[in-house]
């Protein structure tokens, strides 16, 4: 009678609590940048996807969070990032028409942001997308990851059972709660090998915005807040001065920064504006929530100083962007958080010189970037500096996604197994939302074989990724318009043709040169990296249509006989020559790099 009483009380607790269950291929836990990517492609894959998000919108950093103006990526026209950025240029009538401000060549609207990622995820039938429920546990057996439960304002809870889990949150939110392994903070260069890395490791993190959009209401308006509590002028003297790379401005230049398009202007300023250092990341969602209100206010400040101080009353709160109470971003806008301890760690070192590494990860790219080492840490005195070290363009690797040890388990956005330093770039709203790509590819594919994320083919995620028009490599001079694109794309991966990288300004390149003819000796070296057996030969003559033709019979390609020229090749015709007769990239390769064998 007792069990029966207790069962009774049990059931009536569960049918208070309102509990909602769902069943799923891949669940997304955040709709965030890389969550909604993530969300699009493991659905175009056939996976039934649901992706869970706290907030009203979808896009994280893009909209939810604000940030309306692209970092990077402008000449990288890869995957969803391209179709999101394609999209935007229509709905406002032109590329031209997205560069309003200074930081970027692609600014808009962050409403409009959310519309557009709205209008792409609705075109896919197997994605449902939930909002206003945050995490609140994950549901684990052994150590595999079976899904999460979220609750919302009200308490009820969604209970979502799923093959694979994907983290798209901003800081990690859910590692510490499926057990994985993670890093969080700087790391010291007894670890990573990395020359600008602190000599001792810290727990300090990246300050966090919360962003403001301000609109121009006119001549002559009155647009000025209340004066919020705290405030104080001298937290932001100086802003309209100089701007990170110390060069002289006026006021008029700091805000138009990050102009939007309807005379609307992003409130993202890095010095002596909005920036606030705050230690949030491993406190509760309650205590959390508790301390970023500080850095709500600290925006409101600065918001304050600009129309009271600097004689901007004009410009005032957007009120038809966030339907917030205080017209404020739905969430802060993050730069990082906790970082997973993944099957591959990137590290600056693979980024700046990707070719004498002792494991080759470029081989394994899934997601571009090119935008520099970027690191805000003014608002902390106790912060190292970790200044803007040197990189090309760059590619994430597959094995950054997927934790050491626990499996149904996929990570992405800023929590990926990068160090703190190279974390700097691969965080930038482009990358993620390629990473985000990657992500969900990678679900995809292991929904499709049925085995865990740690056991895909590399191979067969990069050419899912080539199949939707993504980069692999950060190829800036061979657009997906050209006709060997994705050989050149191929073949670069396999190291077998390398490519050169060059730190340039804000937008960083790696250039393949497809028009450039190599020599017998260049070829040959990359023949023998790719496998052993394969000579080198030390001739610096130019290689020819016939020699390259030779060598890679010697090599096990397959190519027919014919009438082949004594005229040097091209790298552009030598991918493509490759890729049809070598197959290189079709040989297995590991996390690493490294040629699988057939070795048990």
């Amino acid at each position: 009678m007792k069990i029966q009483i207790i069962a009774f009380f049990l059931f009536c607790y569960g049918y208070s609590q309102n509990i909602t269950k769902k069943t799923v291929d891949v669940l997304v836990i955040g709709g965030s940048t890389s969550g909604t990517s993530a969300g699009i492609a493991s659905s175009r894959l056939g996976a039934n996807t649901l992706i869970v998000e706290e907030s009203p919108w979808i896009g994280g950093m893009f909209t939810l969070q604000g940030v309306g103006a692209c970092d990077g990526n402008h000449n990288l026209d890869s995957g969803i990032w391209n179709e999101f950025r394609g999209a935007l240029r229509e709905y406002y009538g032109g590329a031209a028409a997205l560069e309003t401000g200074w930081v970027s060549n692609t600014l808009f609207e962050p409403s409009v942001g959310n519309k557009i990622f709205n209008q792409i995820a609705a075109k896919e039938k197997n994605l449902q997308i939930i909002h206003g429920y945050y995490v609140a546990s994950i549901l684990k057996v052994g150590n595999a990851v079976k899904g999460a439960t979220f609750k919302n304002d009200k308490n009820e809870i969604l209970e979502v059972q799923a093959k694979i889990t994907i983290d798209a949150t901003d800081i990690g939110e859910t590692l510490k709660m499926a057990g994985a392994a993670y890093r969080l903070g700087m790391d010291s260069q007894k670890e990573t090998k990395e020359a600008n890395a602190p000599l001792k490791a810290n727990n300090i993190v990246q300050d966090l915005t919360w962003v403001a959009i301000l609109k121009d209401y006119g001549k002559g308006t009155d647009k000025t807040i209340a004066k919020p509590s705290n405030y104080s002028a001298s937290n932001f003297i100086g802003s309209c001065m100089e701007t990170v790379d110390h060069k002289e401005i006026d006021c008029d230049k700091m805000l138009s920064y990050g102009k939007l398009p309807n005379n609307k202007y992003m409130i993202n300023w890095p010095k002596k504006g909005n920036d606030i250092y705050l230690d949030v990341v491993e406190l509760s969602r309650e205590d959390r929530n508790k301390e970023l209100l500080k850095a709500r206010n600290y925006t409101l400040q600065f918001v304050y100083y600009i129309q009271n101080e600097l004689g901007y009353k004009n410009l005032g709160l957007a009120d038809d962007e966030f339907n917030t109470s205080d017209l404020l971003a739905y969430a802060p806008y993050y730069r990082e958080g906790r970082r997973v301890k993944g099957i591959s760690f990137l590290t600056y070192n693979h980024v700046a010189d990707p070719y004498n590494q002792k494991d080759a990860l470029y081989k394994t790219g899934i997601s571009v970037g090119d935008y520099p080492v970027d690191h805000h840490h003014k608002q902390n005195p106790d912060a190292p500096d970790l200044g803007f070290p040197a990189v090309p363009s760059y590619n994430v690797p597959l094995g950054s996604l997927i934790p050491e040890k626990i499996d149904g388990f996929i990570v992405s956005d800023k929590a990926i197994s990068v160090s703190n330093l190279i974390n700097g770039a691969t965080r930038l709203q482009p990358v993620v939302l390629l990473t985000g790509q990657a992500a969900g590819t990678l679900a995809g594919v292991a929904i499709k074989n049925q085995v865990e994320p740690r056991k895909v083919s590399v191979r067969e995620v990069q050419q899912s990724l080539l199949n939707q028009k993504a980069y692999i490599m950060p190829l800036y001079d061979v657009k997906p318009t050209d006709p060997a694109f994705e050989s050149i794309q191929k073949i670069s991966a396999t190291g077998i043709l390398k490519t050169k990288g060059e730190s340039y300004k804000w937008a960083n390149r790696t250039w393949f040169y497809p028009e450039k003819n190599i020599s017998v000796q260049e070829f040959t070296e990359g023949l023998n990296q790719f496998d052993k057996k394969n000579k080198v030969v030390k001739s610096t003559s130019i290689l020819t249509e016939q020699e390259a033709v030779d060598l890679l019979v010697k090599a096990g390609a397959k190519i027919k006989k014919g009438n082949f020229s004594a005229k040097p090749i091209n790298k552009r015709d030598l991918a493509v020559l490759i890729e049809e007769s070598l197959h290189a990239f079709e040989k297995e390769i590991d996390f690493s790099g490294s040629i699988k064998t057939n070795k048990k």
